[in-house]
Order: structure tokens, then sequence, then C-alpha cells
């Protein structure tokens, strides 16, 4: 649910449907600018990269069947965290948290991911910590079997809240797993501050979606957000001072719509914008004001800018595709970074700043597809 049995279901929904535009073409004049950047760079061999992707170039696909998606980099940039329900490794029929080291995978060595979380219940948002172990949400306790699930609620697209949902740490087999963030409601969206301090997650604790701040040597839990409506899928900026979050501000009857909705564990994301504070949650800044759903923010690596998925420029179309956008921290010079014309979301930039993971529909036969893969490619500033 910072998530993805959410948005990306939808989209595999609109891709079996048709609704979505067709693949583009391979993009040979930013190709050629690229080459003159770096002669090695052959733009007619990166046959995921669509045209216009300027900033994204030898672009690996990482998996290859189901639902991938929510891959984050270890803190030395050697192995990805990832939510799966592919039935090559997952016959649990719903998300489970797996590592693989991307190197392995893109060049299609054997069993290359390995299972991270208990293979029981639903699992969301997984992340590393710096010793190498790694949080996820999971339902495991509730129930070993998959939650029910629901997309429509009142006529209304929804993600569901589960109850049941806590926040677990594990080493990076698997082995060693306990309750770290747990009690009344939900608890999920977790992920771990550069400086290893501090972990942020989203909680219905106070009776509405809000930010909280995990210390993690003393478990001191700091509430950042008071206002009403969604606020998740936070992360923080790459020297810890700042957070950037996905947020919706319900006013007058979706105000009324977001709190019956609430109570019946389902939350509608079609009106998001992004939000940046300090990591105490003062000084909030609005960053962008666009319409549709606009998620899955991560800071650029020079702290300037960030990355999102949007589908704020397919609204008169029915807000059917998603891209990642780039905006300037004041929420000046939007620039689209993909262009597959289908499916992409889910941006993070490795720590040294040279490569980007997300998820896409997209595939090399360049046809209309209901996976949802991880893709890696070298970020070109």
């Amino acid at each position: 649910m910072r998530t993805l049995s959410g948005i990306a279901g939808f989209a595999f929904i609109l891709i079996s449907s048709g609704l979505l535009a067709a693949c583009g073409s391979s993009d040979s004049s930013n190709g050629s600018m690229t080459n003159m950047a770096d002669a090695s760079y052959d733009a007619s061999t990166d046959s995921l990269r669509f045209e216009g992707e300027s900033h994204l170039r030898n672009i690996r696909q990482l998996t290859f069947g189901g639902n991938n998606a929510e891959a984050y980099w270890s803190f030395d940039d050697t192995h990805l965290v990832f939510q799966s329900d592919w039935s090559k490794i997952n016959d649990q029929g719903c998300d489970q948290i797996y590592v693989m080291d991307p190197k392995a995978a893109a060049a299609g060595e054997a069993d290359p991911y390995k299972l991270v979380s208990t293979g029981m219940g639903r699992t969301t948002c997984s992340y590393f910590l710096p010793d190498g172990r790694i949080v996820f949400g999971s339902t495991h306790s509730a129930s070993k079997e998959c939650p029910p699930t629901a997309m429509f609620e009142q006529g209304r697209y929804v993600w569901p809240i589960y109850d049941s949902y806590d926040i677990y740490v594990a080493d990076r087999d698997g082995s060693n797993i306990e309750l770290m963030i747990g009690g009344e409601g939900y608890d999920a969206e977790a992920t771990v501050s550069p400086d290893g301090r501090y972990i942020i997650f989203t909680s219905t604790r106070s009776g509405d979606l809000e930010l909280y701040r995990y210390e993690i040597e003393t478990g001191e839990t700091l509430q950042l957000t008071d206002e009403l409506g969604y606020d998740g899928g936070a992360f923080f900026s790459r020297d810890s001072s700042k957070i950037i979050w996905r947020a919706s501000r319900p006013t007058g009857e979706d105000a009324e719509v977001y709190k019956s909705l609430l109570v019946e564990g389902f939350v509608e994301p079609a009106a998001l914008n992004l939000f940046i504070a300090d990591i105490d949650g003062s000084n909030v800044q609005q960053v962008t004001d666009l319409p549709g759903a606009n998620w899955a923010p991560f800071f650029h690596p020079s702290g300037d800018k960030l990355l999102f998925t949007s589908n704020n420029h397919s609204m008169e179309e029915g807000g059917r595709l998603f891209d990642i956008f780039l905006v300037n921290l004041d929420g000046s010079g939007l620039e689209q970074v993909t262009f597959s014309g289908t499916f992409d979301a889910f941006p993070m930039f490795s720590f040294d700043g040279s490569k980007l993971v997300f998820a896409s529909n997209r595939n090399m036969e360049r046809v209309e597809s209901r996976d949802t893969n991880v893709f890696v490619a070298d970020w070109v500033d």
C-alpha cells in the first residue's frame, strides 16, 4: 500500500481491458544525445527504453511475471527487497517479501529471489535497515490465509486498510522475525532514515491515517501529522533531515466519504498530493497541486528535486495512465520521466545515485500485459 495491492492492481485491470495507451517506439533522437555523453552507449540495444526517456538508459528487467513492486535498495546498493505474488516464486496467492541480487536477476541466474516474510498472510512495504535487516508489514499473526480483498466500495476504487497489518523486522534470509511496531489498527508503510535512527510509518491508531516516527534505539514514537485525510507512503531525504509523503486533504462531502470509507476499512486514492516537512513534522509545505493521484515520492540525490508517480496528465482520459515525474521541491519544473504508455511507478534511487529501480508493465515485446515487473536503469541527469 505504498502499496501495490492497490494502484498497480488498478493498472492491471485497465490494461487487460485495453484501456491503457499502446506502447511507444524506441527513442533514437535521445539515444543520439546520450551517445554524445558516453560513446559506449548504444541506444538501439536499449529495447526496454521508450521515446522521451532521456533520464534512463540500459534498462534491465529483474522479474518476469505476476505482480512485483515496491523494490527498494539496500544501503550498500547490492540487493533489492520487493513484494511479489509471482507464481514462480510465491504460491501463497497474495504478496510476500523477497530479496534479490539485481545483477544475478538481470543475468538470468538460477534462483536469485529469496523469501524474507513467513509465507503466510499478506505483506507490504518492505525496506532495508542499515545493518541489513528488513522491516515489512504483514498480517500473518492474525491469519495464515490471505485477507479478503476489495477494489471497489460505494462505487469507488479503494485500497483496503487491514487492521491486522503490523510491522516486523527480520534478517535478510528471513530468520529471526520479530514484531517491531504493532497494536490496535493498521500499522504499515514503513521506511528507514539513511542515518539509521528512525522509521516512519502510517497508522490508524489515532482514528485517522497519520504518519508516525519510531526511534529504533529507544522505541519512542512521535505522531507527525494530524489533519483529516490519508497521510502515507513517506520517505526520508538523503541527509535524514526531511520527509516527503502523499496525502489527501478532503473537505465537505469528500471528507464525509473519506470518514465513512475509513470506518469500513478502505481509503480512496483518487486525490493525492505531495507534502514535505522536517523530520519532526514541522514546517509542512505542499509540493504538488495537481489533479489525480500523485504518490510514491522519492528524493533526488541532490536533495533539491524528487521523483513521483502520477496520472495528472491522463485525467481527461479517466486518469488511467501512470508515469514517473520529476519536480523541484517548490513544485516548479515538472518533467515527465517515463513514456512507456503503460504503468510506471515506485521509483527509488540507489544510494550512490547512479541507478533507478522502478516497477512497470512495460516489456521487451511492447505488447499489452497484466504483469507488473521490477526494472533497473542507469540514471542520467
